[in-house]
């Protein structure tokens, strides 16, 4: 479904900082940043890096290919999708930062796309924030938020953390409905800071629509890819587009192009009926030419929260996943990499997991990832 959005314009200003070529972050990636390429920020004692030093993560298209490092489809596609994709492109949702620091104090300075911090119905912390997760004990933990106050540059105080723990892996979640022009690291002198080793060998592309983008998560880190690539430790690229997740070809065109060990296709909520019943299919076919082993995996049409006032407010999703059904059916039936969530199982029946019946809220978002989950294992197991 669409975000009525009050993204507007383009920021202004862009501070230009030390920049490194894809290669160069590559052969850097294991090794500790040289502080020599540090900067120092007014009003802060810490040395600040490029965030391009460190591994870009969950994103599609190497940095060469892209108009901007954090854009979401490579420069290329501004030719072949309407405006409407190409400019959610450039938001960064999903794209994360993935370091290693012994630092006691980690910084953000970040320096945004578009104006608007936040929507009516979506903070400014998910639209536009940074959100800070560390390993601890196995597992990831949430550390801190970047909270947007101004535009279009924010420097934050992300998290303290206590001296003496060593090396710690982090990840840094980028703004879900906003882009990124700048954006940079702090940590105090002396402390060391590296690109992080990759997560996985294995990786999972979702391709949808305002919700599979991240509205309306209250921070990056709770859309539901960021939390399935928490829960899998691995990268999720997010190729969410709000309100034009419409499954066209050109689309598949693109998501083809990549090679992850597992599809996830979730836009039913910006189709039509008609849509579905004429691009599902073919859309499938079409990663399938490409990909004659990779499982992919279906989503329906999540049920809008008020549908339990009866039979008149159920119609839309349920429309649309009876249209869905003898689709996915005859898929599965010669695929056996074809796998299927049903809608009704996404976000629970109690009215509580949205903001506004569509959207998820961090609870919906949550069921979301709980109920993908068991598919998803499956799938990784079958992933070429």
């Amino acid at each position: 479904m669409k975000l009525h959005s009050l993204i507007t314009g383009l920021a202004c200003a862009f501070v230009p900082t030390y920049a490194i070529s894809s290669t160069s972050i590559s052969a850097l990636a294991p090794e500790k940043l040289d502080p020599n390429f540090s900067i120092s920020q007014p009003g802060s004692d810490l040395s600040w890096y490029s965030a391009l030093q460190l591994r870009r993560s969950s994103a599609g298209w190497p940095v060469k290919e892209l108009a901007k490092p954090w854009d979401r489809l490579p420069a290329r596609a501004e030719r072949i999708v309407r405006p409407e994709v190409w400019s959610l492109s450039r938001h960064s949702a999903g794209i994360e930062i993935n370091f290693s620091t012994d630092a006691s104090e980690i910084g953000a300075r970040w320096t945004l796309l578009n104006p608007g911090l936040a929507m009516d119905h979506m903070p400014a912390t998910g639209m536009s924030g940074l959100d800070l997760y560390v390993r601890h004990e196995g597992r990831w933990q949430w550390l801190g938020v970047g909270r947007p106050t101004e535009s279009p540059t924010n420097l934050v105080k992300l998290a303290s953390v206590p001296a003496g723990g060593g090396m710690r892996d982090y990840r840094l979640y980028l703004p879900l409905y906003n882009g990124i022009e700048d954006l940079q690291i702090g940590v105090p002198a002396g402390a060391k800071l590296a690109a992080m080793a990759p997560l996985s060998t294995q990786s999972v592309v979702v391709y949808g629509t305002s919700i599979t983008q991240g509205g309306c998560a209250s921070r990056p880190g709770m859309a539901y890819t960021a939390i399935l690539g928490r829960k899998f430790d691995l990268p999720v690229i997010n190729l969410g587009f709000s309100g034009n997740g419409n499954a066209e070809m050109v689309a598949a065109d693109l998501i083809s192009e990549l090679n992850p060990s597992v599809f996830i296709l979730d836009p039913l909520p910006n189709m039509t009926p008609q849509q579905i019943a004429e691009r599902i299919k073919p859309f499938v076919a079409r990663l399938r030419a490409r990909h004659p082993r990779t499982p992919i995996i279906l989503l329906g049409n999540i049920s809008y929260q008020h549908a339990g006032l009866g039979p008149m407010n159920q119609t839309g999703h349920a429309l649309k996943n009876a249209v869905l059904a003898p689709i996915v059916a005859a898929l599965m039936a010669k695929d056996e990499r074809i796998f299927f969530v049903p809608g009704e199982s996404l976000l629970g029946q109690d009215g509580e997991a949205t903001v506004d019946g569509t959207h998820p809220n961090d609870l919906g978002f949550l069921r979301m990832a709980e109920a993908i989950s068991p598919s998803l294992k499956k799938a990784l197991a079958l992933a070429p």
